[in-house]
């Protein structure tokens, strides 16, 4: 496997007069690796690092790393910066609330850029009727958020999550998680009361009637089913036809909140706003974080109102949640989504499943499968290892993908990529491909000298 290295002095060039990718050094580089070594001094080594990539600074679809190689990012901190990095019109939102309010709790005073953040997120969820909304800081927070509030509205105490589904990493959140069995390992006893169920055939709904409520807990005492419509962290499933809406059905005739988490697959990262709506369904609660405020920490439950007033003061709130730096990114984030951002997720992730597709015949026992939709795409390959080896592959040619599942890659660009972005990042995928599947053991054994293979560890998200 060889790096094409252009001349360093390209590195002192702004991003925009360079080509993306653009590698000055071996890859990771010497100012890589002495960061690489500090923060493992330094830093939790439960921090599940997927490579060594250094990032300094970002524009658009470029992320420059500590040693000035530039790299082209299809994995957008895994789906979070959805309008590309340092979007002009999203710094300006920052800057200009930076520079009149950082932080008043919400919690406890009327700020009232979180009331109207609250009411812009409401605006564009996929349900009917008076919605309001609660803001936290992150994907896990809000699906703790849901579990109390499917608990404390319905009266009842069981949720239902998915096999394969990721919810996050705090004790609730981690409880539902049923992506990997590490994740559960050493933590038990989790939260009581949470059942997972078969995902993605409409079959398996069968489950449901035949198992839980037939033999474990009856229906009338579910509170919620909590479902990624399509899974993230787990592979990027998408369910089948007909699942989504069966389970709709279900929840509807047992009385079941129907909670959707599109903390990863939301706010126009499928081709749609919100991934549930390519199956026509609308939940009861809407989760949502990750990709709404470009990079700045921001999560959102939105819920019809009758549900939201059911708890009372104090029942739930966060110091920091629907900060109005954050809020302030949010607004501008989904302005740009609604205005082009959408289409184009549309339009550019038709054309990579076509590229990838290609590849997939060409290398059809290597690549066992490409799905999803808009730009939330994954490539499963032949076994894990060869999903590591592409990994690594892409990651020294310039392109930074992130796995997923057992065997799978995704990516997840920002929704500003360009043709001409797609078109680059598929042939690189195409050249990892294939080096992967020609050298494995020389692709494996250049990642083990880099530190990149950590057998243990899990990306997160």
């Amino acid at each position: 496997m060889t790096q094409t290295i252009s001349s360093p002095d390209r590195a002192s060039l702004p991003i925009s007069e360079r080509p993306v990718p653009d590698l000055v050094t071996e890859i990771p580089g010497p100012k890589a690796r002495a960061a690489v070594a500090f923060d493992e001094t330094w830093t939790s080594p439960s921090l599940p690092r997927a490579y060594p990539i250094v990032p300094v600074r970002g524009q658009g679809m470029a992320i420059e790393d500590a040693d000035g190689n530039l790299f082209l990012d299809f994995a957008a901190g895994i789906a979070v910066n959805s309008t590309g990095h340092s979007h002009p019109r999203v710094i300006g939102a920052i800057k200009e609330q930076a520079s009149e309010l950082v932080h008043y709790s919400a919690s406890d005073f009327y700020v009232p850029i979180y009331a109207e953040t609250a009411k812009a997120i409401a605006d564009i969820a996929p349900m009917s009727g008076k919605l309001r909304t609660y803001l936290g800081n992150s994907g896990t927070e809000m699906v703790e958020a849901a579990m109390k509030l499917a608990r404390h509205a319905t009266g009842r105490p069981y949720i239902v999550g998915f096999l394969g589904g990721f919810h996050g990493r705090t004790y609730g959140s981690v409880t539902l998680t049923a992506s990997k069995a590490k994740y559960h390992a050493r933590f038990n006893p989790l939260l009581p009361g949470i059942y997972h169920a078969p995902f993605g055939k409409v079959s398996d709904l069968k489950w449901f009637d035949d198992v839980l409520f037939n033999n474990l807990v009856p229906a009338d005492e579910v509170a919620a089913i909590v479902v990624e419509p399509i899974q993230g962290e787990g592979g990027y499933i998408v369910p089948e036809d007909g699942f989504l809406e069966g389970l709709r059905e279900l929840c509807t005739r047992h009385g079941i909140l129907l909670v959707a988490d599109e903390i990863q697959s939301g706010v126009g990262r499928t081709g749609k706003m919100w991934a549930i709506e390519h199956w026509g369904v609308e939940p009861d609660i809407l989760l949502v974080a990750k990709g709404i405020a470009s990079g700045m920490p921001l999560g959102a439950m939105v819920a019809p109102a009758k549900l939201l007033e059911s708890w009372g003061v104090g029942a739930h709130g966060s110091t920091y949640g629907g900060n109005p730096v954050a809020c302030a990114a949010a607004l501008a984030t989904i302005e740009l989504v609604q205005n082009g951002l959408i289409d184009n997720a549309a339009a550019r992730g038709d054309q990579a499943m076509a590229g990838l597709r290609e590849i997939h015949e060409r290398f059809p026992e290597t690549v066992l499968d490409v799905r999803g939709k808009g730009l939330m795409i994954g490539v499963e390959l032949a076994s894990p290892q060869l999903a590591e080896d592409v990994q690594w592959a892409c990651f020294q040619r310039g392109l930074l993908v992130l796995e997923c599942g057992k065997q799978t890659v995704r990516l997840c660009p920002p929704l500003v990529a360009s043709a001409s972005d797609v078109e680059t990042a598929v042939r690189i995928f195409g050249e990892a491909v294939a080096d992967a599947a020609a050298h494995p053991t020389e692709v494996a054994r250049t990642a083990a000298a880099a530190g990149a293979l950590h057998p243990d560890g899990e990306v997160d998200g």
